[in-house]
């Protein structure tokens, strides 16, 4: 792309009535305006709170981002006090302990420096920090090598994005190379640095294009730096300081939002395919009613189905997809259809995408009311190739406009009645907004309003800013018919702003490969950096070669393992691009019964999973982490083959997941981190269940046929519940015989191998599963342990009430000792569970 940049050299400071001096050095900000070019530049740095800063960089050529993807946040110092000095060309303010510095001798240089050490967390570049770069702008900032740098939503493994450059848009990959595709399917432009010293995070608010280069290039004057151009406008950003990647996410939540409320059915195991859907003979409602006939004949749970597109394909040619239309010969009676498989006990994610081809029924209408976007060219609606019907095929139509008031009501509108129909989830599809020309203009006549400065040129908007629209309409859709009910809402693209509507997103369209299934551990602690915190993948590859039997039950061995556990493909070919194939747990006969017992494990462990997806509702901790997470003091962590975080991640704080990703392979290198001499370390939860001490690599056994490598960590424990399908207490709309009364809970605990005279104790969430007001009640269990008994006791705080009335322990296999309560009564053994003791509490 053409390179115009200017970066204005000469400052002065001004107050918002124009003049300099007063009371302004007191203030925890600082504003400047340039003196030097054509166009006048104003610069702002303001303190906001305890570890978050805003600066802006704009002129009325350059205006600020129109629909910031973050409302601005009010000035809130928690009680600290503020301190401030200043100089003719520099001010320094210094909240927590954090001291900011902005010196403005050139172009302004913002310096941040935590308490008690040596070296400033941040710094911009000197003499061409804010850069104009023509409609945009360049941010330069100075690079820390060999340090560890995350987020940016979704970006293609490792984890570590230092050394890399990426462009900062969306777009719909299908059949990615999860190591060298970029752009992927987020926009989100979050990057965080992280060294054991402490962490800086950095926020656009922009949805305008651009790119992200960290470290990847060097230059004899400028050395190593760290550049941030944005296609179009000016800059809004906010820094956030912490001691770890937690505090900087805490902080970015702060900002836009903590991960929605997830609805408990939406952890289990959620199916799909294309091919369902895409049936004339049999008849695709009939195809998946077999489906879910042979979920029974194979003892498989499951709790949702994602319903692809080809419900909505014309029964006439040409028969492309037309969204919120239903095709009456593969559905000849949707309500009928979905209340079946309510009475399965499977919940529909009905497909949607957010365009609408020529053909489409109300393809007219749609124009004649401002729904779509304007083409300048022909000041008529903007016209784009669009998928219609099989792989690779396409056809005219267009995108909705969601800014358009008339297009943000009828996708309301469509998503309203599928929800009538019984559907359960909506999956926004598609929605990368994947428009050829940022001159297409907005209608802008709904919430948001064009100015002189702004104009409506989606350039400027961005088209991300699409993708979170599409998230509110389906979300206040949904929520309008049912406010007692939390929604759920399924994206594949993703802004900061989407998952303020949006619940759950996943990696898109992956590729059946061995290192898909490795690489995909990069994308999900990135995700869960950037608050997509209820993610998965599509277990087994999207598109691609059928997985072979080893590699299918690796893949659900490890996907059992992540927040969001679904199967669900589009096997194309090139004699077949519509219907393609399906991975189903049946496909290989001699896995059956092991696969079935994969997923039976995810359902027992389920009370674990919900309740670190309500702490993340909280507390924005993400349910995947890297394991350098709470081990920052443990050196190892910052190696390079740990900061890649391709091979292993902790789940919560008690699970250590590694995998293997070759075939043939049987062996896993794995690092176990410490915490320090007082590390008590790891269990092996496979054969020969050893204990591991903590800060060393080991090699971790893995035959294919038993399971991924497992470690709990010692002193940690898991609350599980049985191993089907279970009804979540406050959802009594969808009786069904599939789905039991949860009401039964255990703790497995792993306490340490010999006697210890600590107290341990685990704390975990649980509510109804389905409200959208959160009430729920808090359970700690605390043990200690010697060398013949652990001794333990229950405590709950809160509103919610269960329906398991007694709680059982767990031990490992092979720990021989009793269980004894708080009390000293002994509680009773009730027997075995795959060779470990379980015991229940008096």
């Amino acid at each position: 792309m053409p390179q115009h940049e200017y970066t204005p050299q000469q400052y002065i400071p001004i107050q918002a009535n124009g003049h300099a001096g007063g009371k302004e050095h007191r203030t925890p900000n600082v504003q400047l305006e340039s003196t030097d070019g054509d166009t006048s530049f104003q610069f702002t740095f303001e303190a906001i709170r305890p570890g978050l800063f805003r600066t802006t960089f704009s002129s009325k050529t350059h205006p600020l981002p129109p629909h910031p993807s973050c409302p601005r946040p009010v000035v809130d110092f928690g009680g600290l006090e503020h301190t401030t000095q200043s100089t003719a060309s520099q001010k320094t303010i210094e909240v927590g302990d954090v001291t900011a510095t902005v010196d403005w001798s050139g172009p302004p240089l913002v310096t941040l420096q935590s308490a008690g050490q040596e070296k400033a967390i941040h710094r911009d570049l000197d003499f061409r920090s804010y850069c104009v770069d023509s409609t945009g702008i360049a941010h330069y900032t100075r690079y820390k090598r060999d340090t560890l740098h995350v987020g940016l939503g979704e970006k293609a493994a490792p984890m570590n994005l230092s050394n890399r450059q990426f462009v900062l848009s969306a777009t719909d990959c299908f059949g990615y190379d999860v190591y060298r595709t970029d752009p992927l399917y987020k926009h989100i432009p979050l990057l965080i640095n992280a060294t054991p010293d402490g962490c800086v995070g950095i926020f656009s608010t922009s949805h305008s294009r651009g790119t992200y280069s960290v470290g990847a290039e060097i230059d004899g004057l400028w050395g190593h730096f760290k550049v941030y151009r944005q296609d179009y406008g000016g800059l809004e950003e906010y820094l956030m300081v912490g001691k770890t990647i937690q505090d900087v996410v805490r902080i970015y939540a702060d900002l836009v939002g903590y991960p929605k409320l997830v609805p408990r059915w939406a952890f289990g195991y959620i199916a799909g395919g294309m091919k369902y859907s895409m049936l004339d003979e049999p008849r695709a409602s009939e195809a998946l009613m077999e489906f879910a006939a042979k979920l029974k004949t194979y003892d498989i749970p499951c709790s949702a189905f994602q319903m692809s597109s080809g419900y909505t394909v014309a029964e006439t040619e040409p028969k492309t997809r037309n969204v919120f239309t239903w095709n009456k010969h593969r559905f000849p009676d949707p309500e009928g259809f979905v209340a079946k498989y309510h009475e399965e006990g499977i919940r529909i994610i009905a497909n949607v995408k957010p365009y609408v081809l020529a053909n489409h029924p109300e393809y007219d209408k749609l124009v004649s009311s401002g729904a779509f976007f304007t083409d300048p060219r022909t000041n008529k609606s903007g016209i784009a190739r669009l998928w219609s019907a099989g792989g690779g095929e396409s056809g005219e139509g267009g995108h909705i406009d969601f800014t358009s008031k008339a297009g943000f009501q009828w996708w309301y509108e469509g998503v309203k009645a599928l929800r009538k129909c019984g559907i359960e989830g909506i999956w926004n599809d598609n929605n990368e907004y994947t428009i050829p020309d940022d001159d297409w203009q907005l209608a802008l006549n709904d919430t948001d309003q064009a100015t002189a400065e702004t104009g409506k040129a989606i350039g400027l908007w961005g088209r991300s800013l699409h993708t979170e629209l599409m998230g509110q309409s389906s979300h206040d859709a949904l929520v309008d018919l049912e406010p007692e009910i939390r929604p759920f809402v399924l994206t594949r693209s993703a802004t900061a702003g989407t998952m303020r509507y949006a619940a759950s997103s996943w990696s898109g369209d992956n590729v059946t490969s061995w290192p898909g299934m490795k690489g995909a551990n990069s994308l999900a602690l990135n995700a869960g950096i950037s608050l997509l915190q209820c993610y998965g993948h599509d277990i087994g590859g999207f598109e691609g070669p059928q997985p072979g039997p080893e590699l299918l039950l690796r893949w659900i061995q490890h996907g059992i393992y992540s927040p969001r556990f679904a199967i669900n493909c589009f096997k194309t070919d090139e004699n077949d691009n519509t219907i393609g194939g399906v991975i189903e747990p049946w496909m290989y006969p001699e896995i059956t019964p092991l696969i079935r017992d994969t997923i039976k494990r995810r359902y027992e462990i389920i009370p674990y999973l919900y309740s670190l997806m309500l702490q993340s509702h909280m507390t924005a901790l993400p349910p995947q982490r890297w394991i350098g997470h709470g081990y920052e003091s443990d050196p190892e962590v910052w190696a390079p083959e740990v900061m890649a975080g391709e091979t292993q991640y902790w789940l919560g704080e008690t699970i250590l997941v590694g995998g293997v990703y070759e075939p043939g392979n049987t062996t896993a290198r794995m690092y176990l981190p410490t915490k320090g001499p007082e590390d008590q370390g790891y269990l092996n939860l496979n054969d020969p269940h050893q204990y591991l001490p903590a800060g060393q690599w080991v090699d971790i056994n893995s035959e294919w046929k038993d399971s991924i490598p497992l470690l709990a960590r010692v002193g940690e424990a898991i609350a599980v519940g049985k191993n089907v399908q279970t009804r979540s207490t406050g959802d009594h709309r969808f009786p069904s015989p599939n789905a039991v009364e949860d009401d039964y809970r255990a703790v497995e605990i792993f306490p340490s191998k010999e006697a210890s005279n600590k107290e341990y104790s685990y704390v975990w969430y649980e509510d109804d599963g389905i409200s959208s007001k959160l009430s729920m009640t808090t359970f700690r269990l605390t043990w200690s342990s010697t060398a013949e008994s652990v001794t333990t006791k229950i405590e709950k705080a809160g509103e919610y009430v269960p329906l398991w009335k007694d709680l059982e322990i767990v031990l490992p296999v092979g720990d021989k000792r009793s269980v004894i309560a708080s009390n000293g009564s002994s509680c009773p053994r009730v027997g075995e569970s795959r060779g470990r003791s379980v015991f229940r509490m008096v």
